[in-house]
């Protein structure tokens, strides 16, 4: 019905209908049908985000970037929010033996919402982690030690409740995750994290590692399959992953070619050595040093450092060799603990003259793409170089694939050393890491009772998988006469496990951080190889109720020092080390009494025997039921963070409101220096369009987003969803609505007509 026809009709009735019918026809006529298609239409354009872009947010163009950020895609085009970023600061003090390091981190939160903060870090494998305090404006809170399951549960409720918290848990031995919940919009917090270690005492230097970066870790697939159908009792099971904890131990990483370091890290460290120093070397950071006496010397990094390689320093005598014995003790409570260096002398001796079977193995997967690939085969050429004609070798090359150059091993004669070392020349880094099945290639012995031969396995690899127990179990049971010597490649490579493998396989540990270190840390591991080891060693307290770690000593190579942690019932009496070099008997005793003080002993003896109790269950020696009721018994008593305790932090009061959403934001890490982005994540082409386009958060791989996807939902981030089939239904809701006025209308004019 046209509007003439409504006039019509409308005429001849009385004057209320008349103005009825008039607006009904013109709703009917004109704004009905206007606003279906208005909301048809408007059904297929994408939803903005609900949250308004608020000018308290630094939003910037690709310009504006003078720093190291992770930018998210803004609601507005061709600009972005800074996404959360860290600070850390390192304070170390050397006293003599001991190493007390205080970590503080700074977490920042740029957006208008609540978010919780998640932070994965190494930390030196043997180091006893024991502290932790927050500092959220004027408010300090201190961590609690309390077992794992209860730790989290507390952190949960905290977190739910609105209240600050914080949750520092061990992943592996040198891998924790620090959580922060309900940091306010635009709100900083200082998180403080104390731990204390030894030094490390090696072939004439004393040692200092500080991690500062979480290498990206490869997790394989479960090929290797245990079930248990015995959990319930149907018969029914779950396969067993080899990596059931992957989230946990895998960050987000920043492809440096488009992304300029993060996480800015300021280090100082106090030494005092206790003798007057020599040569004190920082191997990969610049550094300034100030002399404050002849025993003392402050350390710093020089401005502009980040966290993308580790730390490493050294340092020797002045003028004198290196001390070969070192005694200190510390009285905490009703207990006495004690800490022994004991280097044995280098006795000339008849070495054993057996020629060496080595098995060379060499990880060339993507992770060791860049300079640690370099590296690698510069160490394993040295290598190949020092054998002797009356050796045997072969030589494994493994990425996610594995190839033995030899079916067997060959005689060391020139042509078959010149055949390897054109076979590791030619090796590019690719694939994946697939650890497990070279390793046991490696083990395999075909000749195992033949003891005309010594047997050797040295292992080159930045050890970057997540699966490490399983290579330790492996290491345990099958290394028979053979020994395994790990040699870490690269900027930080994985010491957990590299010491502990070394540790079953009664070998050693030496790492590699640089191409200048090549040719002299393996000229000291084959000094190593071919000397005969310090054997049946045995420490004596003359005081007797005395707990020592290890329980059972190892074997030494020349240049190594037995260490020695022990909880005495008195500081009395003296301690005696007896062993055999080659065929000839050595002995030394040392008074306890004349010790000298120390710091922290308690906690490493305590985190000592922590890491025996975990050896002892790897070997079979004891149950799993025992180990974890030693490691839980240890870390309760000395504060100690282990994979079954946390410490966990919590602010009484509530600081977010229940009606705002909390959002979870994993912080990224860089990628380690010298390694290759696109052999870890895969080969990618980046082009400047790439750089220039508004999606640079989605630049990294898919398999290792470089943003969270949690986090672009506290943001004012577009949105891949929309509410369009609402809509659409809204609009078809109108147009039914309208037909039926329309219906009505007809009917009711001719009733009238």
């Amino acid at each position: 019905m046209n509007p003439l026809m409504i006039n019509r009709k409308c005429r001849s009735m009385p004057r209320w209908v008349r103005q009825s019918c008039r607006v009904i026809g013109l709703i009917n006529i004109l704004i009905l049908p206007l606003i279906a298609l208005a909301a048809t239409l408007f059904s297929a354009i994408p939803a903005r985000a609900e949250a308004p872009v608020s000018s308290q947010i630094k939003q910037m163009t690709l310009d504006d970037v003078k720093a190291g950020s992770l930018l998210l895609k803004s609601t507005e085009p061709g600009r972005y929010v800074e996404a959360t970023r860290v600070a850390t600061d390192v304070d170390i003090i050397v006293s003599g033996p001991t190493v007390r390091t205080r970590i503080t981190q700074i977490f920042t939160n740029p957006s208008n919402g609540w978010v919780e903060a998640v932070y994965a870090y190494p930390q030196p494998e043997d180091s006893a982690v024991h502290g932790l305090k927050m500092v959220v404006g004027k408010r300090v809170i201190i961590g609690d030690i309390k077992e794992r399951q209860e730790a989290r549960a507390i952190y949960e409720t905290a977190k739910a409740a609105g209240q600050k918290a914080g949750l520092l848990e061990q992943e592996r031995p040198n891998l924790f995750t620090n959580s922060i919940a309900n940091i306010g919009p635009h709100e900083q917090v200082v998180v403080q994290i104390d731990l204390q270690e030894p030094i490390r005492l090696s072939n004439d230097e004393f040692s200092l590692r500080v991690p500062l970066v979480v290498a990206p870790r490869y997790n394989p697939a479960p090929l290797m399959q245990l079930a248990d159908v015995s959990a319930n009792g149907t018969g029914w099971g779950i396969v067993a992953d080899p990596v059931p904890d992957s989230e946990k131990i895998t960050s987000s990483v920043l492809d440096p070619r488009v992304n300029a370091p993060v996480n800015p890290v300021s280090i100082k460290i106090r030494l005092q050595a206790g003798f007057n120093l020599g040569e004190v070397k920082s191997h990969f950071h610049a550094v300034k040093t100030e002399i404050v006496d002849a025993q003392t010397q402050v350390i710093t990094l020089t401005d502009g450092a980040h966290a993308d390689r580790d730390f490493e320093l050294t340092w020797a005598p002045k003028g004198s060799k290196i001390p070969t014995v070192g005694l200190f003790r510390e009285h905490i409570g009703k207990d006495d603990y004690a800490l022994a260096y004991v280097t044995p002398p280098a006795i000339e001796q008849q070495k054993d003259t057996r020629p060496r079977e080595v098995i060379f193995v060499i990880d060339n997967s993507g992770s060791m793409g860049g300079t640690s690939m370099d590296q690698a085969k510069a160490s394993l050429d040295y290598a190949l170089s020092r054998l002797k004609t009356a050796d045997r070798f072969n030589v494994i090359r493994f990425d996610d694939t594995m190839d033995l150059l030899f079916t067997d091993t060959v005689k060391a004669d020139a042509r078959n050393v010149s055949v390897a070392r054109e076979f590791v020349g030619s090796l590019q880094a690719s694939g994946g890491t697939e650890m497990l099945e070279p390793l046991r290639a490696a083990l395999y012995d075909p000749r195992p009772v033949d003891q005309s031969f010594i047997r050797q396995i040295v292992f080159l690899t930045d050890g970057a998988i997540g699966n490490e127990q399983q290579l330790l179990d492996v290491i345990a049971a099958k290394r028979g006469r053979s020994r395994v010597f790990m040699v870490g490649i690269g900027s930080a490579p994985n010491s957990y496990l590299m010491n502990r493998a070394a540790e079953l396989g009664r070998g050693s540990f030496t790492s590699i951080g640089s191409g200048e270190q090549v040719n002299d840390r393996m000229r000291d591991l084959f000094v190593k190889l071919e000397n005969p080891v310090v054997t049946n060693l045995v420490a004596t307290f003359s005081s007797g109720n005395v707990d020592m770690t290890p329980s059972t000593l190892p074997d030494l190579y020349q240049g190594e020092p037995l260490v020695i942690a022990a909880k005495l019932g008195s500081l009395s009496g003296t301690v005696t080390v007896k062993g055999m070099i080659g065929t000839q008997p050595w002995e030394i005793t040392v008074p306890v009494a004349n010790a000298a003080t120390g710091e922290g002993l308690s906690k490493l003896w305590a985190r000592r025997k922590i890491s025996e109790a975990e050896v002892e269950k790897t070997l079979g020696t004891i149950g799993i039921d025992e180990a974890n009721k030693r490691i839980l018994s240890l870390a309760l008593e000395h504060d100690l963070v282990t994979r079954l305790t946390s410490l966990v932090a919590v602010d009484k009061t509530p600081s977010r409101d229940h009606s705002e959403p909390l959002i979870r934001s994993d912080v990224p890490l860089n990628l380690p220096a010298g390694w290759d982005f696109d052999k870890v994540f895969g080969e990618q082409t980046i082009r400047k369009a790439d750089i220039d386009t508004p999606n640079i958060g989605q630049i990294a791989l898919s398999k290792t987003p470089a943003v969270a996807q949690d986090v672009q939902e506290q943001l004012p981030l577009p949105q891949t969803a929309t509410d369009a089939e609402l809509r659409m239904f809204g609009g078809l809701l109108i147009l039914l609505i309208s037909a039926g006025l329309f219906s009505f209308n007809r009917k009711f004019g001719r009733k009238t007509s």
